[in-house]
């Protein structure tokens, strides 16, 4: 089965750290540019951060440049995002997307608040 499996959401202080974990099935993961997003309280879908197959072209939104790191792990089918520093604004559902296909996993909730 195609999908893509969030974890890792929770409640966070400001300045505290997550990492999102996504778990993919179904596809040639190794072979696959990956995104994480963030769906805004508007419901818009913004790209956060991604990445390449192999790991090395990574690409963010400015806003979280410096405090936040996409990887992956292509032997274990998942890709992570690291959030350092986080701020309210970073409060949202986050989604998994393979872009090619317009897969997208359930999404994980995160929420900064003190």
């Amino acid at each position: 089965q195609v999908q893509l499996v969030e974890s890792g959401g929770g409640l966070v202080q400001p300045g505290g750290s997550l990492r999102l974990s996504c778990a993919a099935s179904g596809f040639t993961f190794r072979l696959a540019t990956m995104s994480w997003y963030r769906q805004t309280p508007a419901k818009q879908s913004v790209m956060v951060a991604t990445i390449d197959s192999s790991g090395t072209t990574r690409d963010y939104a400015t806003s979280v440049k410096a405090r936040f790191t996409i990887s992956r792990d292509n032997n274990k089918n998942t890709v992570y995002l690291h959030m350092n520093n986080l701020i309210p604004k970073d409060a949202g559902v986050y989604y998994c997307r393979r872009p090619s296909k317009n897969l997208w996993g359930q999404g994980t909730q995160v929420v900064v608040s003190s």
